[in-house]
């Protein structure tokens, strides 16, 4: 088979003179392949298809193929063994490059898009994000978008959260309801540990008992996605790159409550004012046609406690969630129970309800209770007291005067200066 090289190195030696006999020693070719070459001039050579080498598997790939019509689903492995039964002995790549060629594809379908009635369901998960923060620049910290969006309107609301556990998970829930003004029938959950805790033989689901207990003081159901069904939460996950790319990229935070703080501004300004790209329709305006269908607010505040015991530390704190908590200089004992409620932390010494603080959000921080220390705190001190003034600058101290006093001592001044 002459090449294309071939081809152009026998006209570019016969353009130098050389004679068909030359051309024929210095390329290797018979004489009359070089002679029809040069009555032809320059033409790509055509090459017809190969053909097929004879392989292990020829005599077994029409049953094969009878197989796979009658019983599509049948595996690789499976077919493999009963070729083998009969003689076979390929490998198993073969195989199944050749099932690949002649299995049937499966008719997929389009996909149909859900929507729900209003008030119906609400969708929720967490996504994750790495910030640094001014305040602590040396610090990469992780925080985590905990997002509810209602499946109608596709009203969102969420709050970036330190952690995802139990105490969050409640916590954030209470405060969805609050900025919706009711609750939804359903809420559509990822298989978070905080929500599901897996399946039981025979019995569906296990949810979360105290996550059980939210639903039915505040009225609406908890379901949980099918495994390796990401798509039937998309509600919720898409916008998350939606926040990631319009909110949070190229912005700095100097803590987490300022990070909060910008984005339930984006949230009232941006994202909740949108023109929907799937609805067609501002987020806001939808969602209120979806408001007046969603459950009432529960009468009462949800107060079930989650206990456990901590140690008071020597200067008289309580570790809670990564925060400190004071307790009073009068307690003794050095283990305490800890309860911690959807919006409250209290500490129990024995029996005795010894103090109660509001959930610190973020981690690190420190707060004292008023009445919790005897002692005015140190001057170095940048803990807040509750009820208490700041601490007071260091440096000197001037005490604020009328400035009647000051006109009063120039008029004196003045009044010298003539009597001189």
């Amino acid at each position: 088979m002459v090449k294309l090289g071939d081809i152009i190195m026998i006209l570019d030696l016969a353009r130098e003179g050389l004679s068909v006999s030359a051309i024929a020693r210095r390329t290797g070719l018979d004489r009359k392949t070089i002679r029809r070459h040069l009555a032809r001039g320059l033409e790509v050579p055509t090459y017809g298809p190969r053909a097929p080498r004879p392989t292990l598997l020829d005599p077994y790939r029409a049953y094969l193929r009878e197989r796979v019509a009658a019983f599509p689903d049948l595996t690789g492995r499976r077919l493999l063994r009963e070729i083998r039964d009969r003689g076979y002995t390929g490998g198993y790549t073969a195989v199944t490059t050749f099932l690949r060629a002649v299995r049937p594809d499966p008719d997929r379908g389009f996909e149909r898009r859900f929507e729900t009635p209003p008030g119906k369901q609400a969708q929720v998960d967490f996504a994750f994000f790495k910030t640094v923060f001014t305040d602590e620049p040396e610090v990469e910290r992780i925080v985590w978008l905990f997002s509810i969006v209602l499946g109608h309107s596709r009203m969102m609301w969420a709050r970036f959260v330190a952690r995802q556990d139990l105490a969050t998970v409640l916590r954030c829930h209470v405060a969805a309801f609050e900025a919706f003004g009711g609750v939804p029938e359903q809420i559509l959950y990822d298989r978070m540990k905080t929500a599901v805790l897996g399946e039981t033989d025979g019995q569906g689901i296990a949810y979360n008992e105290t996550l059980l207990l939210l639903a039915r003081h505040s009225g609406f159901l908890p379901k949980a996605c099918k495994p390796y069904r990401a798509k039937s939460k998309g509600k919720v996950e898409r916008p998350f790159r939606y926040v990631r790319e319009d909110f949070f990229l190229a912005r700095s935070f100097r803590d987490l409550d300022d990070l909060n703080a910008q984005f339930r501004q984006w949230l009232d300004q941006v994202a909740n004012v949108r023109l929907h790209a799937t609805t067609n329709r501002v987020v806001i305006e939808h969602f209120a046609e979806e408001k007046p269908h969603l459950r009432p607010l529960p009468p009462v505040p949800f107060n079930t406690v989650l206990g456990l015991e901590r140690r008071v530390t020597r200067d008289g704190m309580v570790s809670v969630a990564g925060n400190l908590y004071s307790v009073p200089d009068s307690t003794r004992r050095r283990v305490v129970e800890v309860q911690t409620l959807a919006q409250e932390i209290r500490i129990l010494e024995g029996d005795r309800l010894i103090a109660t603080h509001p959930v610190l959000e973020g981690r690190g921080q420190r707060r004292i209770a008023s009445g919790h220390r005897a002692l005015p705190p140190p001057a170095n001190s940048t803990t807040p007291r509750s009820g208490q003034p700041a601490p007071r600058p260091h440096g000197e101290v001037v005490t604020p005067r009328d400035l009647s006093i000051y006109d009063a001592i120039g008029r004196r001044l003045a009044a010298r200066e003539i009597a001189r």
